[in-house]
């Protein structure tokens, strides 16, 4: 007994000595530590620190938008949206996998809205621009603003909103979608000389779809999946369909996935629109 009572004060000890290291160290680094209180039943915790595994998802999707920017500086616009779709890739397994291992945060949900900001407003706008925006001159710049400007409006408030509207759907286009429509376009004409003509066209596309981000159009958002959950046979064969269509030409495959989407919330509120015209 007396042995076990020395080894558990021995544990003690070293734990002690080792967060005492840790914050002396810290003492000397010029970056304050993160703490955040956690609400756990009817009390709030204060937890020290950060959850590493979710936060690396959502470096590696900032991280990826930053590199489509660079890419399409230097007018490398394959790499650019290739970038782009694996941002989009990361985003959406941070959450999930925040979810699935019991790590989501407060400050976790500020830095993936960050990060969103720059892989999905950012990035997809400067790509834009640089790949067919620029001849336009001030309407090619002042669409790629819009674009970006319409993202973080976007983001705020779907940040405001969290809770209070349906989850089966978005409130207008959710910036991932719409970066999507934007980086497939560019993919798919990586290639192309683009002339004044679809310039021009590019920019209606890009202030157009920021514009559904803003919008109140509803879009189907898929969380009600359970991914979790048993599935018939025949839908895993689809999947399997699915991907083996976009391997066969990603690009332009893409591009039509994403201008349905796209198209999707218009044309459902259209159609009630027309069923309660009828109704009246």
């Amino acid at each position: 007994m007396e042995n076990n009572s020395e080894q558990s004060k021995d544990g003690v000890q070293e734990a002690s000595q080792k967060q005492s290291t840790v914050d002396t160290v810290e003492k000397l680094l010029p970056v304050d530590e993160h703490f955040e209180e956690v609400g756990e039943g009817d009390k709030k915790t204060r937890h020290r620190g950060v959850y590493l595994l979710p936060n690396l998802f959502t470096t590696g999707a900032l991280f990826s938008g930053f590199y489509a920017i660079i890419a399409g500086m230097n007018a490398d616009f394959e790499a650019a949206a290739i970038a782009m779709f694996v941002a989009m890739m990361l985003d959406g397994l941070d959450g999930r996998v925040a979810r699935l291992t019991n790590t989501s945060s407060e400050f976790g949900v500020q830095y993936d809205s960050l990060s969103d900001m720059v892989s999905f407003g950012v990035a997809p706008a400067l790509v834009m621009f640089n790949w067919a925006l620029a001849p336009l001159g001030k309407l090619g710049w002042a669409a790629s603003f819009a674009f970006m400007a319409c993202a973080a409006l976007r983001l705020a408030r779907f940040n405001t909103q969290v809770g209070e509207v349906d989850k089966r759907y978005f409130v207008g286009l959710a910036s991932p979608s719409a970066a999507a429509l934007l980086a497939s376009l560019v993919w798919t004409g990586h290639s192309w000389e683009v002339s004044e003509s679809m310039a021009t066209i590019g920019a209606i596309v890009t202030l157009v779809v920021g514009l559904l981000m803003v919008s109140n159009v509803r879009y189907f958002s898929f969380k009600n999946i359970d991914f979790k959950g048993r599935v018939p046979f025949v839908f895993m064969l689809l999947m399997v369909l699915v991907f083996a269509v976009i391997a066969v030409d990603p690009p332009r495959t893409l591009l039509l996935l994403a201008t349905v989407y796209s198209c999707s919330g218009p044309c459902q509120a259209l159609l009630r629109r027309v069923k309660d015209h009828r109704k009246a």
